[in-house]
C-alpha cells in the first residue's frame, strides 16, 4: 500500500515540473523580440531605429538568451548604437534589408552607421543585408587631401567578447564595411562585401587592438584593402576569403602614431586574390612613431592578374603626405611568404622595401611560382618572366621561387 508521505512528495515533485515547464514556455516565447512588435513598419519609408532599439534594450535586459528578430522587409534607419552590457547572450537575426541615409549631417561626430558596443556573447546572422548607401559619400571623401577621414563606418563592433557574426552583407559603406576594434574572441563567417573598385576608403574588414579573431569564408569586392590589421591586431587567422576588387590583405598601415600596439600572429591561408591593386602586403609609414610586426603568415595563396603580388613597404606614403627621407621605426620580423602562386599585373612580382634603420628579420620566401602577364594583360599566352628586388633584408629561400631570388639586398 502506498503511504500517504509518497504521494505528497510525488505530488509535489509533478506541481515543480509542472511550473518549470510552463516557466521555460514562457521563456522560450519572451526570449524572442520581434521588431514589428514594437512598431517597425519595413515599408522602406518610415525610419525604423526606434522600435528596432526598442526590441535590442528588452534583449539585453532579459536574465535568459535573447534574440531579436528583424523579418524580411526594407527597413530604413538613421545612426543606432546596439549598447550593452548585456544580461545574457543575444543574438540579432537580420533577415530584411536595412538602408543607411545617403547623406552624411545625420552621422556627425558619429564613428559607425550600425553600432555593436561592450557586449559579451552577441550573434549576428540571418542573411540580411545592410547598405551604407555612400554613393554620395564616396563624392565628398576628402581623405587623400586632409590626411584623416571621418566618415561612417557601416558595422562597428567596440568591446565585443565572444562574438560571431555568420552569413551578412555589407554593401556600398561610405568608409570601412567592418571595423573591429577592442574586441577578442570573434568569429566572422560567410560574409558578403560588396562596394564598387572606385569607392575610397571603403576597407572590407579592419581589425585593431583585438585578439582572437577569425574570419572564414568571405567575400570582398570593395575600392580599399579586402581586410587591413591595425595596431594591436593579435592572434588573428583570415581563411578562404576571396578578394577583389580591392587592394589586397594587408597589415597596417602601421607607424603613424604614438603608442601603437604590436602586430604579432597573423595567419592569412587558402585566399585567392583576382584583379586586385595589391596582394599581401605589409605596410609602415616612413618618418614614424616605434612598432613591431612580427610573426606574419601568408600561405596557400592563389593570386589572379594582382599587381604588387607579394610586398612589404616600409616606405607607404600615399599621396606624399609624409617624409621619404627618414626611415621607418617600425621593426618587421619573421614573416613567412609559402606556396603563393598565381599571376601578377606586373612584371615586379616580389618587392621587400624594409627600413634602412630596421632591416627586416627572418623573413622567408618558400614555394612562390608568380608569372608575369606580360603588356597584354589578361592574355596568358604572353606570359614572361617576373622580376623581384630587396632592400635592407636578406630573405631565406626555400622550395621554388619564381621570380628567382631578389636583386638586391
Amino acid at each position: 500500500m502506498i503511504s500517504f508521505k509518497f504521494i505528497i512528495v510525488g505530488a509535489v515533485f509533478l506541481c515543480t515540473y509542472l511550473l518549470t515547464c510552463i516557466k521555460n514556455s514562457e521563456s522560450a516565447i519572451i526570449s524572442n523580440f520581434n521588431v514589428v512588435n514594437y512598431g517597425a513598419k519595413c515599408d522602406g519609408k518610415t525610419d525604423d531605429g526606434k522600435p528596432i532599439l526598442e526590441a535590442w534594450k528588452q534583449a539585453c535586459n532579459s536574465n535568459i538568451a535573447s534574440t531579436v528578430v528583424i523579418p524580411p522587409g526594407n527597413y530604413i534607419l538613421g545612426p543606432v548604437d546596439f549598447q550593452g552590457p548585456c544580461k545574457a547572450a543575444v543574438t540579432v537575426r537580420v533577415e530584411g534589408y536595412l538602408r543607411a541615409p545617403s547623406m552624411l549631417d545625420v552621422f556627425k561626430l558619429r564613428d559607425g552607421w550600425i553600432v555593436f558596443r561592450d557586449i559579451s556573447g552577441l550573434t549576428i546572422e540571418g542573411g540580411g543585408t545592410f547598405d551604407g548607401q555612400g554613393m554620395i559619400a564616396w563624392k565628398e571623401n576628402n581623405c587623400a587631401k586632409s590626411g584623416s577621414c571621418s566618415m561612417p563606418t557601416n558595422i562597428r563592433f567596440t568591446g565585443i567578447t565572444n562574438g560571431e557574426v555568420n552569413n551578412i552583407t555589407s554593401l556600398d559603406s561610405k568608409m570601412f564595411h567592418m571595423n573591429i576594434i577592442k574586441c577578442n574572441y570573434m568569429t566572422f563567417k560567410g560574409i558578403t562585401i560588396d562596394a564598387p573598385v572606385s569607392s575610397p576608403n571603403t576597407d572590407g574588414i579592419h581589425i585593431g587592438r583585438s585578439s582572437m579573431i577569425n574570419i572564414t569564408g568571405a567575400t570582398i569586392r570593395t575600392g580599399d584593402d579586402c581586410v587591413s590589421l591595425g595596431d594591436g591586431s593579435q592572434h588573428i587567422s583570415i581563411n578562404n576569403i576571396t578578394c577583389g576588387p580591392g587592394h589586397g590583405i594587408s597589415v597596417g598601415s602601421l607607424g603613424k602614431y604614438p603608442g601603437e600596439q604590436p602586430v604579432v600572429g597573423v595567419i592569412v591561408r587558402n585566399c585567392t586574390l583576382v584583379n586586385t591593386m595589391n596582394g599581401l602586403r605589409v605596410k609602415t609609414w616612413p618618418n614614424s612613431f616605434n612598432g613591431i610586426a612580427s610573426g606574419l603568415h601568408f600561405q596557400d595563396i592563389i593570386i589572379d592578374n594582382v599587381s604588387n603580388p607579394v610586398l612589404i613597404d616600409q616606405d607607404y606614403c600615399p599621396d606624399d603626405l609624409c617624409k621619404l627621407q627618414v626611415p621607418s621605426k617600425v621593426k618587421v620580423s619573421d614573416v613567412l611568404f609559402k606556396n603563393i602562386k598565381g599571376t601578377s599585373a606586373t612584371k615586379m612580382a616580389i618587392q621587400l622595401k624594409c627600413s634602412k634603420i630596421m632591416p627586416c628579420e627572418n623573413v622567408t620566401l618558400d614555394d612562390i611560382d608568380l608569372c608575369y602577364l606580360g603588356n597584354k594583360g589578361n592574355n596568358r599566352n604572353t606570359t614572361s618572366t617576373a622580376t623581384s628586388e630587396c632592400f635592407n633584408v636578406r630573405p631565406a629561400i626555400m622550395g621554388k621561387l619564381s621570380p628567382p631570388p631578389c636583386l638586391k639586398s
